[in-house]
């Protein structure tokens, strides 16, 4: 697997102050897409687990970030590496928070079961699911660059038999 970028703070990709790490390698070919060349699964540096724990002892020592959040390309198409990141994050920080991206519905990545789809969504806090439409685009929400995607509170909504929205943290 390949990462191609990893932003140390950012405050566009989820609530609060997280880290952001751009996974390399999608086939959805969203038309519109915000950075095409993140399509390609070479495209940027290999992740291998010595740049995972710099980059998790980075995120460790710094006080003022609330979570991680994975992007792309999308996470999904490396489903069992980007869980064994996850699951190596948590061996230091068990409580972070992880959000995730993907053009994936929520129903596409539950329909299997221990699939590495649905274990690595099971790790996760939050996921926006569904494909970039470019008819769809709105700047103005929160977290997303088209109307029809979601953000879902994944605990939530694996323990119910409904999706459950996410909603902001109230001050």
């Amino acid at each position: 697997m390949n990462i191609c970028g990893y932003y140390p703070e950012s405050i566009n990709e989820g609530e609060g102050m997280r880290a952001v790490l751009f996974l390399s390698g999608c086939r959805h070919r969203c038309p519109g897409c915000f950075n095409p060349k993140t399509w390609n699964f070479n495209y940027g540096e290999p992740f291998t687990l010595e740049r995972q724990r710099e980059i998790i002892a980075e995120m460790a020592a710094n006080p003022l970030l609330d979570g991680l959040t994975l992007a792309g390309g999308d996470p999904f198409f490396s489903a069992e590496e980007a869980a064994g990141f996850i699951q190596e994050l948590r061996s230091v920080l068990p409580d972070y928070s992880v959000w995730i991206y993907t053009g994936y519905t929520y129903e596409e990545l539950t329909a299997a079961p221990s699939s590495p789809e649905w274990n690595l969504l099971a790790l996760c806090q939050v996921v926006i699911d569904g494909r970039f439409v470019e008819e769809l685009k709105d700047t103005t929400l929160p977290y997303r660059g088209s109307s029809n995607q979601r953000i879902i509170d994944i605990q939530a909504s694996l323990a119910g038999t409904e999706i459950v929205h996410w909603q902001p943290a109230v001050l």
